[in-house]
């Protein structure tokens, strides 16, 4: 990759990170506000009907949140194999992995035939 691909990459990335983080304390935000809101109810899951929807709800909302979660992680990864200069090579075959790709993906650690072989 060309210094300026990798000045492009680590934007795009920092960028991806940034929106990860926001969604992540704005979900994290709405965990709270879901246990807080249900927290004065004696609620019983198994027997409220309303109680399958809070707990439906909590749990699709902490799923989204440790996605976002899991985002962050991979573009730290990707940051990371940028400062260590293996950024954009295949961890798999070792061959440059396409700029087509990076861009549709730049937290991709392998290039399309080894990740389609995966």
């Amino acid at each position: 990759m060309t210094d300026l691909d990798l000045v492009t990459a680590r934007e795009r990335l920092l960028a991806e990170r940034a929106d990860a983080l926001a969604r992540l304390r704005s979900l994290r935000g709405e965990v709270a506000e879901i246990v807080e809101a249900s927290r004065d109810s004696n609620a019983d899951d198994e027997h409220d009907p309303d109680g399958a929807t809070i707990a439906f709800e909590r749990a699709q909302v902490d799923a989204l949140a440790r996605s976002a979660a899991v985002r962050v992680e991979e573009v730290d990864a990707a940051l990371a194999r940028m400062e260590a200069g293996s950024y954009g090579t295949c961890s798999s075959c070792g061959q440059e992995i396409p700029a087509a790709r990076l861009e549709a993906r730049p937290t991709a650690r392998t290039c399309v035939g080894c990740a389609a072989s995966a």
